[in-house]
């Protein structure tokens, strides 16, 4: 889950015929013209967290503390400290994975995307697995200030290959009898105990009896066994925000279905009122849907998280290549009882969630699409109103013109008029009856025609 920057490891140098740097993977100047600069970095990623070499009988004591992503958690500050009070060369601070010998113990660290990892081993003879704990040799104050908040916490006891399983009635004073599980891992090369409970010391216990476990095979079966145990946990911190998230799922559904049971009224009895109901409606879905989306920018992170670890368990326990021992449950028979009804509330809020946004998203738009139609229906009863208008408008016009051109004709009919009898009082051989009686048909379509004139122009204007 996370990104390896770099590894410190004071393991024994390298035989003489070891690779040399150019196969491990160090640049060789000239090689290519053009080379990608990540070819190195995608490479080394492939071996960045190299599996510990154990040699039976070893303690591990592993812990995982969860942490904010992106922020200065202070886990280098923490293991600087360590590293300074034993004299090891600290990491530098962007390195996620560091390894060192500091001793009586050796200290394996990893910085994944919202966790980390502290694994203590501590090699050699022991009577009792967990009478004590590798992590007894860390100081007691920097192991209780670990950055952030402790998640899991694990003993983890390799037996020595030679000597006797343990008895029933050893196991019975190691762990919980009803809920001890137990199965053979790799084709017969180890049998493994376990509970899974959190005892009285506050670490859960696993014990391994290996048979035939070489030392890079056993830092394996070591490893897939606590990444179990860290990845079950951080699976299962999703099931109380489904847990949370559920009710308030539930709630969201009633209401959302009462808007659309209501919008279906409003559709069926197709009243010329529901408008101003409706818009009313839509209001309400938009704070429904930014409802939805405010849980699922919330929790979306915690529901594809556990998606991801409940995989990497799956990943692990194939793995382990577990056999069945008559009597007992294995590893994955007690996982799959416990986590697989987790694993479907966690899908089955995070699908309901997504249900509901799509769900809250299509009734907006449906019943955006009638809002609209509607307000389309009310422009175009408006816009025939308004055609209405104007073909009165338009016949009222006409009329005012017919007036115009009458009222027009009268008066300039009358100034001739008064022209007529002016040239008769004069003497001139004018009838004033007669020009008037002529000039009334002329002057009226002169008027007719130029008012006719202006308004086409105008008209063909506009």
């Amino acid at each position: 889950m996370g990104k390896t920057q770099g590894t410190i490891d004071t393991q024994p140098a390298p035989p003489a015929d070891a690779p040399t740097a150019a196969a491990s993977g160090a640049p060789r100047a000239g090689l290519f013209a053009r080379e990608h600069r990540l070819r190195y970095a995608l490479t080394n990623e492939l071996h960045a967290r190299p599996f510990e070499m154990l040699e039976p009988p070893v303690r591990i004591s592993m812990y995982a503390t969860m942490l904010a992503e992106g922020q200065d958690s202070g886990v280098h500050g923490h293991l600087k400290d360590l590293c300074d009070r034993h004299g090891v060369n600290p990491p530098t601070e962007d390195m996620n994975h560091f390894s060192a010998d500091f001793g009586p113990f050796r200290l394996r660290f990893e910085r994944h995307t919202e966790f980390a990892t502290y694994t203590v081993l501590r090699h050699g003879r022991f009577d009792r697995p967990f009478a004590a704990s590798a992590a007894q040799y860390l100081p007691k104050d920097w192991l209780a200030d670990l950055p952030g908040e402790v998640l899991v916490a694990t003993n983890l006891a390799v037996l020595p290959v030679d000597g006797e399983d343990p008895d029933v009635q050893t196991l019975s004073e190691m762990f919980v009898p009803e809920s001890l599980v137990t199965s053979t891992l790799s084709g017969s090369a180890a049998r493994v105990w376990s509970d899974l409970r959190i005892h009285g010391d506050g670490h859960n216990r696993i014990l391994l009896k290996p048979y035939d476990l070489p030392p890079a095979k056993a830092g394996r079966v070591v490893q897939r066994l606590l990444e179990i145990v860290a990845y079950r946990n951080l699976a299962l911190l999703a099931l109380p925000v489904a847990r949370m998230v559920g009710p308030e799922l539930t709630r969201i559904d009633r209401g959302l279905a009462s808007l659309t049971s209501e919008m279906a009224q409003i559709v069926e009895q197709g009243n010329g009122d529901g408008t101003r109901r409706e818009s009313e409606l839509l209001t309400q879905l938009m704070q429904i849907s930014a409802e939805i989306e405010r849980m699922n920018s919330g929790h979306s992170y915690r529901f594809s998280a556990a998606r991801a670890y409940f995989a990497l368990v799956d990943a692990r326990l194939d793995e382990l290549r577990e056999e069945r021992h008559e009597g007992y449950q294995t590893i994955r028979e007690f996982l799959d009882r416990r986590l697989a009804p987790a694993r479907r509330t966690c899908e089955s809020v995070e699908l309901r969630m997504a249900d509901l946004s799509r769900r809250a998203t299509r009734a907006a738009n449906l019943l955006r699409t009638r809002v609209d139609f509607m307000l389309e229906k009310q422009n175009q009863g408006l816009l025939s109103s308004m055609d209405r208008r104007a073909r009165l408008q338009l016949r009222l016009q006409q009329t005012v013109e017919g007036l115009s051109v009458a009222a027009i004709t009268y008066y300039t009919v009358g100034l001739i008029g008064y022209g007529a009898k002016a040239l008769s009082e004069m003497g001139v051989p004018v009838y004033p009856p007669y020009v008037i009686g002529a000039a009334v048909p002329l002057v009226a379509l002169t008027v007719w025609f130029g008012l006719h004139r202006v308004r086409k122009r105008l008209d063909r204007d506009g």
